[in-house]
């Protein structure tokens, strides 16, 4: 497949996400506060879209609080600030176990939410886009398995269409890619479709540029796809969605450093990637273009 660079890139911010990074830099943001701090700067230094998970404010763990995701929303809808809200709907399918012989049953440590529970945030919040990751598979950082059977993913995807939500596919590896296109065959996600490529997530599609342009070459015509790697190939992976036809994510979801033995801010990461995307020669768009393209209507919460 020849590349077709993207001349008209996004650049969506990962603004906190749900892994132990929490104690790793004080730029993570915890409270509602907080983050909604960090995605307006994000959105200040050019990002169109800012993706949001909530941790509690004291421990900063990971939380489903609906109370917490309205309050990131109406901060952000209230900053004057102008962005594409995205808010995860990965959180409630978290199953671990106590050790390899208890394996008949889960660990106390498990977050396992129903389809109604899982997208309440959703319904209520009403952000322009949400996330809906597309398929089961083993994490590294806890031992966990992430679980989306495929009943899951038609009921939340239903219940986020519903809602007048643009659904954004997570994609983890090439088959959640394989059931998304069963997904839109069905007609439960419905066009304009927009994906996100993870790459490096252990263990899903590993980060070489092989896996990362068969993935590519997995998304269907017509389909609107961005990108990210973690860490140290935050950055490589920009100029290489936007080499391959794509757009961008970065922020501190996916990366805490700026540079080696320097930690970075949400803004720093988001300005670093809009220098790459204009020194490629391709432009910028903001959050009024990224509406238009994707079909969005900016809504205030319930």
């Amino acid at each position: 497949m020849p590349l077709t660079m993207n001349r008209d890139v996004f650049i969506t911010c990962a603004v906190t996400g749900s892994g132990g990074t929490q104690d790793r830099s004080p730029h993570v943001p915890r409270s509602p506060e907080a983050i909604a701090t960090s995605a307006i700067d994000a959105a200040k230094a050019g990002a169109a879209v800012v993706h949001c998970h909530v941790r509690d404010p004291e421990t900063g763990a990971p939380s489903r609080d609906p109370a917490l995701y309205r309050e990131v929303t109406e901060r952000i809808r209230d900053s004057g600030t102008d962005v594409v809200l995205n808010l995860t709907a990965g959180m409630g399918g978290d199953m671990l176990f106590d050790g390899t012989e208890a394996m008949n049953r889960m660990s106390q440590k498990s977050d396992m939410a129903g389809a109604a529970e899982r997208v309440q945030h959703i319904a209520d919040c009403r952000p322009e886009i949400c996330t809906l990751d597309c398929g089961t598979m083993n994490f590294a950082e806890a031992d966990y398995v992430m679980v989306n059977t495929p009943g899951m993913l038609r009921d939340m995807a239903q219940r986020m269409t519903e809602a007048g939500v643009r659904i954004e596919i997570e994609a983890f590896d090439t088959g959640h890619l394989w059931f998304a296109k069963q997904l839109v065959t069905e007609g439960i996600i419905p066009e304009p479709v927009l994906v996100q490529l993870c790459m490096g997530v252990p263990w899903g599609a590993p980060d070489d540029l092989n896996t990362f342009m068969a993935m590519v070459n997995n998304v269907p015509a017509g389909w609107h796809w961005s990108a990210f790697g973690l860490g140290r190939n935050e950055m490589p992976y920009v100029a290489a969605s936007v080499l391959a036809g794509g757009n961008v994510r970065v922020g501190l979801e996916d990366n805490l450093w700026l540079d080696k033995g320097v930690l970075a801010t949400n803004a720093q990461l988001v300005e670093r990637a809009v220098t790459i995307v204009e020194n490629m020669g391709a432009r910028v768009i903001g959050p009024d273009a990224v509406r238009e393209l994707l079909r969005l209507e900016k809504r205030a919460p319930k």
